[in-house]
């Protein structure tokens, strides 16, 4: 795992998926359908446990302020910090796996395991899984 830093907080807009993990490829390609631009801006999977269920955002850099709500889309804020972070290449054939890569970074003891997950979409071919770092006390702020 190498360190990411994410230096300011993005606003991201779109849908919780439904049926998860099966409705991900669909929720993905209704949001490229309803926002302007279709896949010239960056793309997340925003990943949280809450009560024991997945909560699994599809979800779009937001371009301008109150976009998604214009659209009818939900507003998410990914923090800005330090992260750990696993490249996935050709994720597209490794989807099943993926779960995987995020259980062995959780183990990591200076995780953030109340933090959630994120899947940053660098192109079709290169993915960064990505898992908070704990913010230690005194620490300086990214």
């Amino acid at each position: 795992m190498k360190e990411y830093v994410i230096s300011e907080d993005i606003t991201a807009i779109g849908v919780p998926v439904k049926t998860f993990p099966l409705g991900i490829d669909d929720s993905f390609q209704n949001l490229v359908n309803e926002i302007t631009g279709g896949f010239s801006r960056p793309y997340y999977g925003i990943g949280d446990r809450i009560d024991g269920e997945i909560i699994y955002i599809a979800a779009a850099m937001e371009r301008t302020e109150g976009e998604g709500k214009q659209l009818g889309l939900q507003t998410f804020k990914i923090q800005k910090g330090k992260y750990l972070a696993e490249e996935i290449p050709d994720w597209r054939s490794k989807t099943a796996s993926i779960k995987d890569v995020f259980e062995k970074m959780y183990k990591d003891d200076r995780v953030d395991r109340s933090a959630p997950s994120i899947e940053i979409y660098e192109n079709d071919r290169l993915m960064l899984c990505l898992v908070k770092v704990k913010v230690r006390e005194g620490a300086p702020q990214f």
